[in-house]
C-alpha cells in the first residue's frame, strides 16, 4: 500500500509538471487560445530540421487536426462523396478508424473546414454543408447528428461554405447558424437536443441586407467566425462577431455581441466593428477586454466590457488599429503584447507584433513572409507555420523579430491550418499531408 501511494504521488508530480502526455483537443487547444502549458520545447534544431515523426496522406483543406487520448482526429473531405472523420494513431500516422457522410459539394476554395472538438468518448464534427456530428469514438458510430445551416432557414451557402469549429461549454455545444432565423445556437451535446438559439446577431438593416447579398451569391455577406469565450468581472460570456456590408470605410451593419452561454441572452453589442468577411474569433485580453481582428481594411479593435450596478453592461472602445489584424487566424497574447500575421489581400505586414495599449512595436514585412499561417505559445516560444512551407521556433519579444530556428517542412501552397501540439509532437499540414514533428527534448 506505501509504494503504491507512492506511485501514485509521482504520477500526480509527473502530471502537474507536464511530462504526461497533454491533449489537444478542440480548435486552438484546451482553451482554446492558441497556448499551452508543455515544456522543454526545442530552441534549436539540426541543419537537416526537426525530426518528423510520420507523414499521412490527407485531400485538399483548411481543417486542423485535434488529440485525445493519444489519438488524432482530422475532419478530411472529398468534394465528390462528402466529409470523412479520421481518427489516426498519435504514435505512427496510422489510421485506426473513420465516419464518413454523404455531403457532396463544391464552393470556393473547396476542401475542409473546421477542427473537430473532443470530450469523452465523442468527437464533435462540423462539415462545409452544415453537418453537425456526435461520434462515439466506441462504436466509430454517429451519436446525434442536425444541421445547423438547414435546420434554421439557411438558403444558398455562402461563397465559402459554414466554417465553424464546435465549441464545447459544460453539457453544452455551441455553434453560429448565421441565418435568418439563428444567431448562434446551442445543443445538449449528448443527445443533440436544441437547448437554445439566439436572436438574430445585429438583427438590423445590415442583417437584412446580408441575407439578400446571400441569396444573390455576393462576395461578404457571411460570416465565417466561431463563438468564443471570454471573461467579463469573472463571468462567462459568448462573443459572436457578424459580418458586415461593403469595405473599409463604407462598410455597416457589422457588430460584436456578449451572450450567456447558459440561456442565448444577449448582453451587450459592439456596433463600431466593420469587417465584411470576418474569420477570427475574439480574443479574451484579460480585465474585461476583448480583441477582436479582421482583413478587407477592418485592422483590429480593443473594447472593455464592464457590468454596471443595475446588471447592464458597458462596452467602451479603448482603441482601433489598421495596422494590426489578421485575415484567418486570431492573434496569440504573450506578456502583454499580441502577436499576428498580417498578410491579407490588401498588404504583406508579415508577422506583426503590438502592445496592450494598440501600439505596432514591429512587422517583419515580406522579410520573411507571413501569410496566413498557424501558431502556438508554448514554453515562452512562438511556434509559427508561415502559410506556406516553413515552419519556425520565434522568441515572442515586443523589441524585434527573433527567429530561433526554422525548416522547410511543407509543400508549397495555402497551408493555412490551425496547428496541434501534445506531449512534444506537433502537427502540421499542407494541401497534401499531415505531419507529426517533434518540437521537444
Amino acid at each position: 500500500m506505501k509504494n503504491r501511494g507512492r506511485l501514485i504521488a509521482a504520477l500526480v508530480l509527473l502530471s502537474a509538471a507536464g511530462v504526461l502526455a497533454a491533449d489537444w483537443p478542440q480548435y486552438y487547444g484546451p482553451k482554446r487560445d492558441g497556448t499551452s502549458t508543455e515544456k522543454g520545447i526545442l530552441r534549436s534544431w539540426p541543419k537537416e530540421g526537426p525530426k518528423v515523426l510520420w507523414t499521412a496522406p490527407v485531400r485538399i483543406g483548411y481543417g486542423g487536426p485535434v488529440v485525445s487520448g493519444g489519438k488524432v482526429y482530422l475532419l478530411d473531405r472529398d468534394e465528390k462523396v462528402g466529409d470523412n472523420l479520421r481518427c489516426l494513431d498519435l504514435s505512427n500516422g496510422k489510421e485506426l478508424w473513420h465516419f464518413a457522410y454523404d455531403a457532396p459539394g463544391r464552393f470556393d476554395h473547396p476542401g475542409s473546414r473546421s477542427t473537430p472538438a473532443v470530450e469523452g468518448e465523442y468527437v464533435y464534427t462540423c462539415g462545409p454543408l452544415g453537418d453537425l456530428y456526435c461520434i462515439s469514438t466506441a462504436t466509430h458510430k454517429p451519436v446525434w447528428q442536425n444541421n445547423v445551416w438547414k435546420d434554421f432557414g439557411g438558403g444558398a451557402l455562402p461563397k465559402w461554405a459554414i466554417t465553424q469549429n464546435p465549441l464545447i461549454y459544460r453539457d453544452l455545444l455551441i455553434v453560429a447558424s448565421q441565418t435568418s432565423q439563428a444567431g448562434v445556437v446551442a445543443y445538449d451535446r449528448l443527445t443533440g437536443g436544441l437547448k437554445w438559439k439566439s436572436a438574430v446577431v445585429a438583427a438590423d438593416v445590415g442583417f437584412l441586407r446580408r441575407q439578400i447579398g446571400a441569396l444573390l451569391g455576393q462576395v461578404g455577406n457571411a460570416g465565417y467566425v466561431s463563438p468564443s469565450i471570454v471573461k467579463v468581472g469573472g463571468e462567462d460570456h459568448l462573443v459572436m462577431i457578424t459580418a458586415a456590408v461593403g469595405a473599409g470605410r463604407s462598410a455597416s451593419g457589422g457588430s460584436v455581441s456578449g451572450i450567456d452561454p447558459l440561456s442565448g441572452k444577449t448582453l451587450w453589442t459592439y456596433r463600431n466593428w466593420q469587417c465584411q468577411i470576418p474569420v477570427p474569433h475574439a480574443v479574451d485580453a484579460g480585465e474585461g477586454r476583448v480583441l477582436i481582428v479582421g482583413a478587407y481594411g477592418a485592422g483590429s479593435a480593443m473594447i472593455r466590457v464592464q457590468k454596471n450596478a443595475d446588471g447592464s453592461y458597458a462596452v467602451t472602445e479603448l482603441f482601433k488599429n489598421a495596422n494590426f489584424g489578421s485575415h484567418t487566424q486570431p492573434p496569440v497574447l504573450y506578456q502583454d503584447h499580441f502577436y499576428s500575421q498580417y498578410t491579407i489581400n490588401e498588404r504583406s505586414d508579415g508577422l506583426v507584433c503590438m502592445s496592450m495599449s494598440g501600439q505596432v512595436k514591429w512587422k517583419t514585412g515580406e522579410d520573411p513572409p507571413f501569410v496566413r499561417g498557424g501558431s502556438i505559445l508554448v514554453d515562452g516560444l512562438l511556434l509559427a507555420t508561415d502559410g506556406n512551407t516553413m515552419l519556425y521556433v520565434i522568441e515572442p519579444d515586443p523589441s524585434g523579430f527573433k527567429p530561433l530556428a526554422r525548416a522547410e517542412l511543407l509543400q508549397p501552397g495555402q497551408n493555412w491550418a490551425p496547428l496541434a501540439l501534445a506531449d512534444g509532437n506537433l502537427l502540421i499540414r499542407d494541401q497534401r499531408q499531415l505531419k507529426c514533428v517533434r518540437v521537444a527534448n
